[in-house]
């Protein structure tokens, strides 16, 4: 298969191979999805197939309002669904309800569930627009690498397994979205973001709780490992700086060609392969899978990263996405800790 890079000024070529159940990767606010008509069965497979998709991670389906919203929820509408659509779309959050047969089985992985979000990038709203469906479209990336947040990483990733990549420069906020199930009461957070919550509490008036083990895969994200370059990563999760240079000099013994995401204090002890951690937890959470990708082109043994984990608002989810992505963690005294996936 020929892909074909299409710039974001002229959409109707990838509005048409919508219509006719392809597969198009384009951006949105949050990172770069591969998406097919959601209520197209065949349409959707096709996604699963380009990206090595298991087949019982859900695929979130993206609209443009809560109308949208409204077409495909079975029952009444949840009143937390209702508030935070009302108050974060369009924006970077997803809710989960009881869904009708308007989405099929396999976009929803089996689940009586669904997980909808209207996003406010313009492109991914006027392919939706244009297609007139709803999109069901997750991360444009091989299953369980990093998620893209430029053209440039699908095209490494998915050239030559879909027809269309649309250009619409970087995604600004370079985490996916949060994602809130709206289908119990209290409301559960399935998957941090750049919406935190605190932010959803605030909103809702009531608490917002963390999954237990054993709570049902509703969401993308839950069961399978994800995020992941080809080198192994290993998370530093400390503060003091004398641990943190310990396990530093450890590290380079095992891995001579280690790269390293780090402040920049750091750079002298990695100064042919570093990269620069931003200053807050926003700026972490935007370079993360962009600075995981290009690390990994150097080809190193090892990605190490040094971030001090918070549970607050973005905090939360940088915390999440390096949890899923690390093969290893070094907590306390330059200790580590191997970790099963």
């Amino acid at each position: 298969m020929v892909t074909e890079l299409l710039g974001a000024d002229n959409l109707s070529k990838a509005i048409r191979a919508l219509k006719d159940g392809e597969v198009v990767a384009f951006p949105t606010e949050t990172v770069y999805g591969l998406g097919a008509d959601a209520t197209n069965s065949r349409a959707c497979q096709k996604i699963y197939e380009a990206k090595g998709r298991p087949s019982d991670n859900p695929l979130i389906v993206h609209v443009l309002d809560i109308r949208g919203l409204e077409s495909v929820v079975a029952g009444a509408m949840p009143k937390t669904a209702r508030v935070l659509a009302e108050k974060f779309w369009p924006g970077p959050l997803t809710v989960i309800v009881a869904s009708n047969d308007t989405i099929p089985l396999l976009v929803r992985g089996s689940m009586p569930t669904v997980a909808l979000r209207a996003p406010s990038h313009p492109v991914a709203r006027e392919l939706i627009e244009g297609v007139g469906r709803p999109l069901a479209a997750p991360s444009a990336n091989l299953s369980g690498r990093p998620s893209p947040t430029r053209a440039i990483d699908v095209w490494q990733d998915l050239q030559g397994r879909i027809p269309y990549i649309i250009d619409g420069g970087d995604s600004p906020v370079g985490l996916e979205s949060t994602i809130v199930d709206c289908s119990v009461e209290p409301p559960v957070l399935l998957r941090p973001g750049f919406i935190g919550r605190e932010t959803l509490e605030s909103a809702l008036g009531e608490r917002v709780l963390l999954p237990e083990a054993g709570t049902p895969h509703k969401a993308p994200g839950m069961k399978y490992r994800h995020y992941a370059p080809r080198a192994p990563v290993i998370w530093i999760n400390m503060r003091e700086d004398h641990h943190i240079e310990k396990a530093l000099f450890q590290l380079k013994k095992e891995f001579p060609n280690m790269a390293l995401m780090a402040p920049r204090k750091w750079q002298r002890m990695v100064p042919e392969s570093f990269l620069a951690l931003g200053d807050t937890a926003e700026d972490v959470a935007h370079g993360l899978f962009t600075g995981f990708r290009e690390l990994d082109d150097g080809n190193p043994d090892a990605i190490v990263v040094i971030w001090e984990e918070n549970d607050h608002g973005v905090g939360l989810a940088v915390a999440n996405r390096l949890g899923k992505a690390a093969a290893r963690f070094v907590k306390q005294e330059g200790t580590a800790r191997q970790v099963r996936k």
